[in-house]
């Protein structure tokens, strides 16, 4: 089997490829158009139709993450029904309509806007059709609230083309902070049930039988409510002290989970300590949202916090673990890994004071660029022979 033909036998293989060399490409074009007009240039032909921050905003919240997103579900749900991975056929479908939708939105200067949109669309059906087939064979509410994030987050996606398609007047911005923050949701979901659990995995490992993590129910349940209703609350429209009181709730709470999953103890265990960090990175972005709309900062500040720390950091957590685990691999992160883990919450911190400093902004963009194409740099360089290569027998943890 060549290397070619083993990425499309698995969802962790072919997509979170795929989610990291986009990563580094998206970059790439916005680090290259943003430094030609910050050393003076001006670059006016591109060749997608929107202005070039938000075809960049859109590509990382509905392209990179999208991706990311579909390699975690179609490797865990088969595991959580004890069903099958889906067939070759299926993945070729499925990494090709992805694809078609990212060309779509490339070229979207010389295409239909109804094409483009029906295009890049189509991806999150394809997923969710596939997932609740799987899911229906054993409902859990547990498992069906993906479903739920999978029509939000289409909906988000869905509101930024009816503007490029010019059949709204202003939906498109609403859109992309709606799709944030159903990640940042997602996010609250996930990353509180997987965070504390192996992190409790490894300390019974070692012999610990005490002082394991706690998740007090009531703080689950604020800060994941709250999350998901950020989404919806920015589709409506509302803002001002509303949307920053459930930010609010949402990011407290998550932060108040977070005292009670010995974080500390995780601390030479970069497989481990990556998902405290991509947590607190989460709630930190949703308070620091919060406090902007009440006029307490930049909210653009707050966005990048929330889309570098947060959901870069945790889909880089995530998908690493993933790839080693289900790669046979030792559920151990490379020094290289390891330090991609560390540079996205620097580049995090280093754009939104770009956007808390003017005097900082290329400076800032630039160098928060920099570092989280260095750190998808890594996580390719170090991975590429999961994605492609044979599973190894070492490691048995697949989760």
């Amino acid at each position: 089997m060549t290397g070619f033909q083993r990425l499309l036998t698995a969802g962790y293989r072919v997509f979170f490829l795929a989610a990291g060399l986009f990563a580094v490409f998206a970059m790439i074009v916005w680090e290259g158009w943003l430094g030609i007009h910050a050393a003076g240039g001006m670059v006016s032909d591109m060749p997608f139709a929107m202005a070039p921050h938000i075809w960049h905003a859109h590509e990382l919240i509905f392209g990179y993450a999208a991706a990311a997103i579909a390699g975690f579900l179609m490797t865990a749900a088969p595991s959580w029904v004890g069903s099958e991975a889906a067939r070759t056929r299926f993945f070729a479908l499925a990494s090709g309509v992805w694809l078609a939708g990212r060309l779509a939105v490339w070229f979207s200067g010389s295409l239909p806007a109804g094409l483009v949109m029906a295009l890049d669309l189509s991806f999150l059906p394809v997923i969710g059709a596939k997932v609740a087939v799987l899911l229906l064979k054993r409902p859990k509410p547990r498992q069906m609230v993906f479903l739920v994030v999978l029509a939000v987050f289409f909906t988000a996606n869905l509101m930024v083309h009816l503007e490029w398609a010019g059949l709204t007047a202003d939906t498109a911005y609403g859109g992309l902070r709606a799709g944030l923050v159903t990640l940042s949701a997602l996010i609250m979901v996930l990353g509180g049930r997987v965070t504390p659990a192996f992190t409790r995995n490894a300390m019974l490992r070692t012999g610990r039988e005490t002082g394991l993590p706690r998740d007090p129910l009531p703080l689950a349940v604020a800060a994941i409510a709250a999350a998901l209703a950020l989404p919806v609350l920015t589709m409506a429209g509302l803002d001002g002290p509303v949307f920053a009181g459930v930010a609010m709730i949402a990011g407290l709470s998550g932060l108040a989970r977070l005292t009670g999953w010995r974080g500390v103890w995780t601390l030479n265990q970069p497989i481990l300590w990556s998902l405290h960090l991509g947590y607190a990175m989460n709630a930190a972005g949703l308070i620091a949202l919060g406090l902007a709309a009440l006029g307490l900062g930049s909210e653009i500040a707050a966005l990048h916090l929330l889309g570098i720390g947060a959901v870069g950091g945790m889909t880089l957590a995530v998908m690493s673990r993933a790839a080693l685990g289900h790669s046979g691999r030792p559920l151990v992160a490379p020094g290289p890994l390891a330090l991609a883990y560390a540079l996205l919450p620097l580049a995090a911190v280093a754009r939104s004071a770009a956007s808390e400093w003017p005097a900082l902004y290329y400076p800032g963009v630039l160098t928060a660029g920099g570092l989280w194409a260095l750190a998808f740099t890594l996580y390719l360089a170090e991975l590429w022979p999961l994605f492609t290569g044979p599973r190894m027998d070492a490691g048995k943890e697949t989760k």
